[in-house]
């Protein structure tokens, strides 16, 4: 499974020049890691910019939803910023809430780690549906 999304997440240029990397796939499970590059992923104020926080809660949810549906999509996408991001690394882990037929529902964590120290910075919640490959 790990393989797989390594694979997929290859595979997606925007993936590839923010550094997203699939660090653990279990069945309802996926989590990302970011290393910060504040030259061109800060905000105005230095924090991880809020559309970098998205696409990591995105992705969190949305590859652990493949991993028990397939290929998905996301039809509905929530943020929650709990805390400005200001870390090293940043670590998404996502988890299935419920896999049903046509629609999955997903949450994800965004933890801001800076040294051993880890924060929670931001939720998400996702419904993706399963789509037939291309």
């Amino acid at each position: 499974m790990l393989n797989t999304l390594k694979q997929i997440n290859s595979t997606s240029a925007f993936n590839r020049w923010a550094g997203f990397e699939v660090t653990r796939a279990e069945s309802g499970e996926a989590e990302i890691t970011l290393a910060f590059r504040e030259t061109d992923m800060a905000q105005y104020a230095g924090f991880l910019h809020a559309g970098l926080i998205g696409a990591l809660l995105d992705t969190a949810c949305g590859f652990a939803a493949g991993t028990v549906a397939g290929n998905v999509l996301a039809s509905h996408f929530s943020v929650n910023c709990l805390a400005p991001a200001v870390g090293e690394v940043f670590i998404a882990r996502g988890r299935v809430v419920k896999a049903g037929k046509k629609q999955v529902f997903a949450h994800a964590e965004l933890f801001a780690q800076t040294g051993d120290q880890l924060k929670l910075v931001a939720t998400g919640d996702a419904i993706l549906v399963p789509v037939e490959e291309r």
